[in-house]
């Protein structure tokens, strides 16, 4: 008898500690990297979107916002995050460290720009090229449309990036990148088409001090990526979350907040072009 109660008890305390294996639910939190560019200061939409997940993942999530885009591709190479909603230049930085999860539809296309703003008393400005000698505003070290694609088209033009502008500052966010020109802090500054044209929705007295003066071509919208060793059952459920959120009510009201069409798997040919920018500067 003493030996059987010993022999129950040895195998509660063991399902205590290993609940997995009594067929109980995955408890382990998700961890969700946010980028500057996405949501930053939003808590609300965060909180709902994150409830959303928990429904159908079953599992707690928690979304890490971090300020800066390098903070968020170290913790998805250190393995702190499973996934994350980076930049595109980052992602091509990353390579093997992060897999292609999904990728957003932005006026259905999964597609944006980049965007060379300047204050709206401005009239005369058309391409960055106008703007040599001027204060500029940088979004991120590790930004696509807000650091590379600038710098690419003033080297087209045969002129040193590094010493173009009378002075440069980041941001670290292209929201605040849009709020230096619009202030008057800055000349110019390249930012995220995206970001802009939310801003503009939600807040057109801010965006309305500032002028559109030239567009990029279209480059892959920013992906949503899964850390290189996620298990595939759980790469493949979130996809498949994410890819479904239009079919049903809630999430679409939150791609209508998002101002988003939806999510793809997506290819990673869509950063073809930004690698070839990329490589102009030996970078990848």
């Amino acid at each position: 008898m003493h030996k059987f109660l010993g022999k129950l008890l040895v195998a509660a305390w063991l399902g205590a500690l290993c609940p997995a294996a009594l067929g109980a639910p995955d408890t382990a939190v998700i961890r969700f990297g946010m980028t500057p560019a996405f949501l930053h200061d939003q808590h609300a939409l965060l909180a709902e979107w994150r409830v959303y997940l928990e429904r159908r993942v079953q599992r707690p999530v928690e979304f890490v916002q971090r300020d800066r885009y390098r903070e968020t591709m170290d913790l998805l190479q250190q393995q702190k995050v499973d996934f994350a909603w980076i930049c595109d230049y980052p992602y091509l930085v990353l390579k093997d460290d992060v897999r292609l999860l999904a990728v957003a539809l932005n006026e259905g296309k999964p597609t944006y720009r980049s965007y060379l703003i300047v204050p709206a008393k401005d009239t005369q400005t058309r391409s960055i090229g106008d703007l040599k000698g001027r204060v500029f505003a940088y979004a991120d070290v590790h930004s696509n449309t807000g650091y590379l694609s600038p710098r690419f088209e003033i080297k087209k033009t045969g002129a040193d990036p590094a010493k173009f502008f009378k002075r440069t500052f980041f941001t670290w966010s292209h929201r605040k990148a849009i709020d230096s020109v619009a202030a008057g802090l800055a000349q110019g500054a390249s930012v995220d088409s995206y970001v802009w044209d939310v801003l503009n929705k939600v807040r057109p007295d801010i965006t309305a001090r500032t002028r559109i003066a030239w567009q990029s071509p279209e480059y892959g919208f920013p992906p949503i990526v899964a850390q290189r060793d996620l298990p595939a059952a759980e790469f493949l459920q979130m996809q498949k979350i994410l890819m479904e959120m239009k079919d049903d009510a809630q999430g679409r009201a939150l791609l209508e907040r998002l101002k988003l069409g939806g999510f793809i798997a997506g290819s990673p040919r869509l950063y073809d072009g930004v690698a070839d920018m990329m490589r102009s500067f030996g970078e990848y």
